[in-house]
Parts: structure tokens; C-alpha cells; sequence
């Protein structure tokens, strides 16, 4: 059981207000600063500091932090576990981006309940930075992202590589079969998804490369739905940046087209990531792995 400290030290990184830690806390201001002091003398270090009146972890209040939200989160669903009396009747909670969910998931997870049919499964949907922030929370076990993050600060286990191109509906004639550059590009109608989409991302930083950004497209539009963005290229709306496994099937038949431009090609991991230093890392690559090799 985390020490009644720890968990007034992860409010005060939550709110990174003293007085709004203790009121979510049910306890008085000068209790709050009491356990944040207890913490502080036990470890030798300062874990707080005030930059301009405005309150900052120190580089070992974010360390303890980091470590300290991952035994809580872990502590959650150890209780829930030990209540539950049987593990194998617990969810797997996972989290998994637009594209993946829709596209690259669907049949290994049904392969994998085929073979595990007493196994529950929560599935929650949300773009990279709203994942994140799950598993941060403990809402999450594990994610299956397609954008990027800090590598460093989770276990990761790559579950594919995914090849990212432009695509626009075949009959589209203002844009050409070889396009010399993206710049050419830049008076199409742009779909794309919202900020904090793995997808977006990864036109982002393809974009910065050319010293171009999402911005520089004359016209846009933005759709938080890969089926929506799909249904628009069909109907010659626009052209649009994404994963080719999301339209593998509009390619094949020929209702759309890959954009061909010059010395642009990418590929991206599709990757499994949970909270590093986790009681349950090793149930997290159990599963990430079997479901890898459900791919087939």
C-alpha cells in the first residue's frame, strides 16, 4: 500500500498547486506541505521549487513522480485483482490509435479471442497524446500507437512497420502521376487529422524536412475519422497523408492512387507501449507478442 505521502506528492504533481492538492485531498493546506517535507527529508533532495512564484518539480521530484505514478497505477489493478480472485477474468485494457484500431488490429484480436475465449478485452480508442495520457492515468494496460513518444519513459515492443504515403482519388488531373516536390503540392486541398494524431505527426515532421508545414496548404480540412478522410479522397475532395494499410483495399481496385513524389519514402512502427518498471510488464509483452505472431 502506497505511503499516504507518495499520494499527496502525485496530487501536488497534478495540480501543481498546493492549495488546489488539498482541497481535491480533503485536507488542510499546511498537511499537504507537512507530507511534501516528510518526502523530502527521507530522500535528501528537494522535490519542488518555485520558479517565478509558479511551482516546478525539481529533475528527482520528476524522477519520483515518474516512479511513484507507476506503483500507483499498479497498485490499482493489483487490488482489483486480488478482489476479483481469478486474474484470468480480468481485462486486458488496451489502447489503440484511429488507424490501428480500424485497420492493422482487428483480425489478430479476433484470432486472439478465438484461442483465449474466457480472456475480456477493453478496448478504448484515442490518438497518441490521448493514450498517453491513459496509461499515465492507470486507465490503460498497454497502447498500440502509430505516432511517436518518449521511448525512454515506456517498454515498447514493435508490432509492425507500416509503409505512410499521399494519396488522392484516381481521376484527380491537377495532380500529376510524378509530382517534383511537395511544394507543388501546396494548392490541393489538404485532408488531415487533428493535432495530437500519430498520423498528423508523422506529415508533420515529413513536412519540416522540406521546410514546409500543414499550415502552407492553401485549403485543408480537418477530420478526427480515418473513414471520413477515406470517403472524401474517394469522392476527389482532396489528397490526403496517411498509413497505406488504411487504404489497401481503394488502391488495389484503383479508386485511389499513390501520390509519387521524389525521394520521399517513409515507413513507421506501429508500436506496443505500457508503463516501464510495471509489476505486469511481462503480461503486457505476453500479450503484445502473441498477438504480433497473430498477425499471421
Amino acid at each position: 500500500m502506497l505511503d499516504y505521502r507518495v499520494k499527496t506528492f502525485l496530487k501536488v504533481c497534478e495540480t501543481m498547486n498546493y492549495t488546489q492538492a488539498s482541497h481535491a485531498l480533503n485536507i488542510t493546506q499546511p498537511a499537504v506541505s507537512q507530507h511534501i517535507r516528510g518526502l523530502e527529508n527521507y530522500y535528501g533532495v528537494r522535490l519542488f521549487k518555485y520558479e517565478n512564484k509558479t511551482l516546478r518539480l525539481t529533475p528527482a521530484g520528476a524522477v519520483l513522480r515518474d516512479r511513484m505514478r507507476v506503483l500507483q497505477n499498479d497498485e490499482e489493478a493489483l487490488t482489483k485483482e486480488i478482489q476479483q480472485g481469478n486474474s484470468a477474468l480480468l481485462p486486458v485494457s488496451l489502447g489503440v490509435t484511429m488507424t490501428v484500431g480500424e485497420y492493422a488490429v482487428v483480425r489478430p484480436l479476433a484470432r486472439y479471442l478465438k484461442r483465449h475465449p474466457e480472456q475480456n478485452i477493453r478496448l478504448r480508442f484515442g490518438n497518441t497524446t490521448q493514450l498517453l495520457k491513459l496509461l499515465q492515468k492507470g486507465e490503460i494496460q498497454l497502447a498500440l500507437v502509430e505516432g511517436y513518444y518518449p521511448k525512454d519513459k515506456y517498454e515498447h515492443l514493435r508490432y509492425s512497420t507500416e509503409e505512410y504515403v499521399g494519396v488522392c482519388r484516381a481521376e484527380n488531373r491537377s495532380v500529376g502521376e510524378v509530382t517534383e516536390s511537395f511544394a507543388d503540392l501546396l494548392t490541393e486541398r489538404l485532408l488531415v487529422r487533428e493535432e495530437g494524431s500519430g498520423t498528423r505527426n508523422i506529415l508533420e515532421r515529413c513536412l519540416a524536412v522540406y521546410g514546409l508545414k500543414v499550415s502552407d496548404f492553401q485549403r485543408q480540412i480537418q477530420v478526427e475519422n480515418m473513414h471520413t478522410i477515406i470517403g472524401l479522397l474517394k469522392e476527389g475532395c482532396g489528397i490526403s497523408f496517411l498509413y497505406k494499410i488504411a487504404v489497401e483495399e481503394e488502391l488495389r481496385t484503383g479508386v485511389l492512387r499513390e501520390l509519387r513524389i521524389p525521394d520521399f519514402h517513409m515507413t513507421h512502427d506501429f508500436d506496443f507501449i505500457w508503463e516501464k518498471g510495471s509489476l505486469y510488464s511481462d503480461g503486457c509483452r505476453a500479450f503484445g507478442e502473441e498477438l504480433r505472431a497473430l498477425r499471421g
